[in-house]
């Protein structure tokens, strides 16, 4: 495993109870990301698969609008949360840059927040396998923090972590994607908030 791997699961693996409580109502005052989630559902024909999942708080999202929702996340330690949080949906351990499943798998991709710590030289084979397990005619929903320069955090929620946040421009963020054979058909940016460092931008593709 590459070194940014496995530092991202340990942190997350330390974090996840801590990271639950306190992201747990972290969609109720985020009427953007609401609303393009809400798209995303309206446009998605099939099975979706949440890439990065986390402890699961995207995933009640998508199950509220009423999707048939698989996940995947680095973090063992995540994951064990998200199963406990939502019993009975399908939680496994992966890594996005080799997703277990087939080509071609669902109707929907959601990478919320997850391509974040992919740094730049492995994020098109990350898009690729995005790709890769999107139906012809699925759509990919793409949202990441928008900026030139990676914040590196060494605590987070009184543990200690290793993380890189890289912050990405849309326009770069679309070109890998058309690049991957899944082109953009929405873009949303929007500023940040009180509780907030860089504006967020959301990207909505569709694999032809």
């Amino acid at each position: 495993m590459s070194d940014f791997l496995t530092a991202t699961r340990t942190s997350y693996d330390r974090v996840a109870v801590d990271y639950d409580e306190h992201f747990r109502d972290g969609y109720r005052d985020k009427p953007v990301e609401l609303s393009v989630l809400s798209l995303f559902a309206s446009v998605v024909d099939g099975p979706v698969l949440e890439v990065g999942c986390g402890t699961g708080h995207t995933t009640a999202e998508l199950v509220r609008l009423g999707l048939h929702v698989s996940c995947v996340d680095l973090s063992p330690g995540m994951v064990a949360v998200a199963r406990s949080a939502l019993p009975g949906l399908d939680f496994a351990v992966g890594s996005m840059l080799a997703l277990p499943y087939a080509d071609d798998s669902f109707g929907g991709v959601v990478a919320f927040y997850s391509t974040i710590h992919v740094p730049d030289d492995l994020l098109p084979a990350a898009m690729a396998e995005l790709a890769r397990v999107l139906r012809p005619g699925g759509h990919l929903l793409l949202a990441f923090q928008v900026g030139d320069e990676p914040l590196r955090m060494t605590s987070a929620l009184g543990h200690e972590v290793a993380l890189d946040f890289h912050r990405r421009q849309p326009s770069w963020m679309a070109e890998l994607l058309a690049d991957a054979g899944v082109p953009v058909r929405v873009r949303t940016v929007r500023e940040a908030d009180a509780s907030e460092r860089t504006p967020h931008a959301m990207l909505l593709a569709q694999k032809p």
